[in-house]
């Protein structure tokens, strides 16, 4: 290939980068002005504020009518007045009246002190034949005190342990034989038969 060729070949290359560019650039160009043109053609319109309401009408002036007193009535009566006085009168309360002391009561005779009731016949005694038969073979041995009420017609009519032999047996026996078996004249005030209470130990004792 000859120099000049190879020139002209050059020459050749560079004006196609050249149109090439210059096609390129032209055809971006107008892309950018198609769309520029209608943003720009485009004309947003604000819209107008509404306009001021117009101010209230001022009030009505009222008129006050001046105050006028009423008209001064007086009334006249022909009726005669009648003045009433009352007395009132207070009675004084009588003084209150004091009754003299009482005489001092006589002092109460001094109680008469009551016959004591007696044994009537020997059946108020309590013996070895009297033992439980219990007691006895368990060799039960003491002294029981016993609190028993006297009526009227002699007869025992209560009876209590006041103090226990220790044992019961024993102390029941003593009861029963008593209500059972004792009698006694009985107590007398001014002549008259009276209750009497009476308290007596009863000594339970086994013979050898």
């Amino acid at each position: 290939m000859s120099k000049n060729r190879q020139i002209a070949l050059g020459v050749v290359a560079v004006l196609h980068v050249l149109l090439g560019y210059a096609i390129v650039t032209g055809f971006a160009i107008q892309v950018v002005k198609k769309i520029v043109d209608p943003l720009e053609a485009v004309n947003v319109k604000e819209e107008a504020p509404p306009p001021d309401e117009p101010p209230p009408p001022p009030p009505k002036e009222v008129e006050i009518p001046p105050f006028v007193p009423p008209p001064e009535v007086t009334v006249q009566s022909d009726a005669p007045t009648n003045t009433i006085t009352t007395q009132s009168t207070v009675s004084q309360p009588d003084p209150p009246r004091v009754a003299p002391p009482a005489p001092p009561a006589p002092p109460a005779p001094p109680a008469v002190a009551p016959t004591p009731a007696t044994p009537r016949g020997r059946g108020n005694v309590i013996s070895t034949d009297d033992y439980p038969s219990a007691s006895r073979a368990a060799e039960e041995e003491g002294v029981v005190r016993v609190t028993y009420l006297i009526g009227t017609d002699g007869r025992v009519t209560e009876c209590t342990v006041a103090q226990s032999s220790g044992f019961k047996r024993l102390d029941d026996a003593t009861c029963n034989i008593i209500q059972r078996r004792w009698r006694f004249n009985p107590a007398t005030r001014e002549g008259q038969p009276v209750a009497e209470r009476k308290t007596q130990p009863v000594r339970w004792k086994l013979e050898n």
